[in-house]
């Protein structure tokens, strides 16, 4: 198995940084220590397909087992665990994290205990509770989507496709507003008013941004989306700000014409960083529409 990380030398050692929140850098090792040793007494070899060995004198898996399970080298796992000052990679922490079965909140406590920036979870794996599925149906014929601060679709109602059905060949790439709108070739056709409206999303995603510095997933989509769009580029070298606000849009519709809504963001306390964003029409052409389905 190839590992992922194996220090040939000693730990590196850094001049004492700004005291992070939440205590003390060593009081942060120390529990980083504890919570993985507690972690990994919770799993037991046939939990992860290894036999159960003899002699063992604690529960769980061993220390060496969790590294060869991560891809970890054996000397830079223990030294985590023994609450060490070493700079860990995501990948690292996200190996761990697998091998010993975190759920999403555990996960992140690892990645805060590390001082390392997490990993979200992707879109497409993100679990939607039924509730914020039934609230999303109940406001059918109204358009209706769920996204997060990244602008990725995680749901979407019934009213919601049709509005939006024929805009593309296939499935939006990306599964993500701000890449349709900016990447996909017919938007700005079926989008009327998109020059006025896109600045504020950006602003709004570079709000998001400041707290997922450093996020491999983040970063990775900025990068993309500002090499795919000049225009995209552009306004984010702008460092504008913004929030979510109710907006006025356009749309062109084959054969109806064009339909004028408001769309409007609610946020959903029990999923961070989240909104369900409605859209209601702003004229009666567009209510008649709406409500013909």
């Amino acid at each position: 198995m190839t590992t992922i990380e194996e220090p040939t030398t000693a730990p590196v050692r850094v001049a004492p940084a700004a005291r992070p929140p939440g205590g003390r850098p060593g009081e942060r090792r120390a529990e980083l220590a504890e919570f993985l040793r507690v972690r990994r007494s919770r799993i037991s070899p046939a939990d992860v397909g290894l036999p159960p060995g003899f002699r063992r004198r604690t529960p769980g898996l061993r220390r060496e087992e969790v590294a060869q399970l991560a891809g970890v080298g054996v000397t830079w796992y223990t030294w985590l665990e023994q609450g060490r000052k070493i700079h860990v990679s995501v990948q690292v922490l996200a190996a761990i994290a697998r091998t010993l079965r975190l759920d999403d909140t555990e996960r992140e406590h690892l990645f805060r205990l590390a001082e390392t920036p997490a990993l979200p979870a992707a879109a497409e794996t993100a679990v939607v509770p039924d509730t914020v599925l039934e609230i999303m149906t109940a406001l059918e014929p109204l358009p209706a989507s769920l996204l997060n601060s990244r602008f990725d679709v995680l749901a979407r109602n019934a009213g919601y496709r049709r509005l939006f059905s024929d805009w593309h060949d296939g499935d939006c790439e990306l599964h993500n507003v701000l890449w349709c709108c900016f990447v996909e070739e017919h938007t700005a056709e079926r989008f009327l008013n998109m020059a006025e409206t896109l600045p504020r999303m950006v602003g709004t995603l570079r709000a998001s941004f400041a707290h997922h510095l450093g996020e491999p997933a983040w970063t990775g989509f900025i990068r993309r989306l500002s090499q795919a769009s000049p225009e995209f580029a552009g306004l984010w070298a702008r460092h504008d700000v913004a929030q979510p606000a109710d907006t006025t849009k356009r749309f062109w519709q084959p054969g109806v014409g064009v339909l004028t809504l408001r769309s409007t963001s609610l946020a959903v306390v029990g999923m961070p960083e989240t909104r369900i964003v409605t859209y209601t029409p702003a004229d009666e052409h567009t209510r008649r529409w709406l409500h013909a389905a």
